[in-house]
């Protein structure tokens, strides 16, 4: 869910060569969520092997990853740890809705409705451990970082960033700007076109959103940028405070002092919020190494586990492959 920004948070388009060469710490979670909400069957029912298992968070992870690659980027994937006490509260909420969801969408089954199933499908969306680790597995098959963070995976990816060892954070939330990274990047894992109600297709391309410049846009510091972000609500306090929207928010931390503020929405502790982020446990020793693919691994993991057509798995790995050649043939025609 994330951080409430975007009707007023300036963004700019990106070419995918201005990516090329860059480290990106991409939120895992935020990613893996994106694939198992979108990559369905038409009655909702995600995609499973032979023996029922889940494989649309791979279906997902396995084409995008070779995606980035081609594209030049070195993804960094960086997972959630144990959650804060407050977002307890907020996943036990979410649990609740994605419950009631769970039965409306059984009420769509017995009336024979695949719009409706479809849609009460994708509130119900669970990332279980075992979607995790499989997914961790993977990345690693790939020669790629996987980054346990403590707690939060932007708090995490956000101090990479800010250590210089990522160009930017790629999440579809606006947290990472409040933890202070120097870029989030949005629509990086997307797919690259999206079907409009017309029956037609839109191109999609990544979007960047500079810490320094929307700070300068909006004239506010970074403790003012978490004071707004606390307003209009967060994982830790979804909603925000009543009747505070994101350009009302602006407006109050623009002209008033937190303490004015405080009094304006008494009965509402800002600083309870603001202390989670201040205090969000990251680790220093995180490993970032980059290897060889070890295209055994991915094969074991998709093909003789899950089942993946081994067609569609070898031509994937094709591609890393013609793609690792002309990383050879451009080192050498260099010299």
């Amino acid at each position: 869910m994330g951080v409430k920004l975007t009707e007023i948070i300036p963004r700019r388009e990106l070419k995918w060569e201005e990516l090329k060469g860059k480290n990106i710490a991409i939120d895992s979670p935020n990613v893996l969520y994106q694939f198992l909400s979108s990559i369905r069957k038409p009655d909702g029912t995600l995609l499973t092997d032979s023996k029922g298992n889940v494989t649309s968070h791979l279906v997902g992870l396995f084409p995008r990853t070779i995606r980035l690659l081609e594209y030049g980027i070195n993804p960094i994937f960086v997972f959630d740890g144990k959650p804060p006490l407050l977002k307890k509260q907020e996943l036990e909420r979410r649990r609740g809705l994605k419950e009631k969801a769970k039965e409306k969408y059984e009420d769509a089954k017995e009336e024979g409705n695949e719009a409706e199933m479809l849609k009460y499908s994708r509130q119900s969306v669970k990332l279980t451990k075992g979607m995790i680790d499989e997914a961790k597995q993977l990345v690693k098959a790939f020669g790629l970082p996987a980054v346990q963070a403590p707690s939060e995976a932007e708090a995490q990816a956000s101090l990479i960033c800010r250590n210089s060892d990522a160009w930017a954070v790629a999440s579809q939330d606006y947290d990472a700007l409040v933890y202070s990274t120097p870029r989030v990047i949005q629509n990086l894992t997307l797919a690259e076109k999206r079907k409009l109600p017309n029956g037609s297709y839109v191109k999609i391309y990544p979007v960047m959103i500079e810490l320094k410049q929307a700070l300068s846009a909006l004239q506010l510091n970074e403790e003012q940028l978490l004071v707004l972000s606390v307003l209009v609500g967060t994982d830790f306090n979804p909603g925000g405070v009543k009747g505070i929207g994101p350009k009302k928010a602006l407006k109050l931390v623009k002209e008033k002092s937190l303490a004015e503020i405080e009094k304006e929405v008494d009965g509402f502790d800002l600083n309870e919020i603001m202390d989670v982020f201040r205090g969000m446990k990251t680790d220093k020793d995180y490993d970032i190494s980059f290897n060889p693919v070890d295209e055994e691994a991915i094969k074991k993991i998709l093909i003789d586990k899950h089942q993946f057509s081994v067609e569609r798995v070898e031509s994937g790995l094709e591609q890393l492959r013609k793609q690792k050649e002309e990383k050879k043939q451009k080192t050498l025609f260099s010299f």
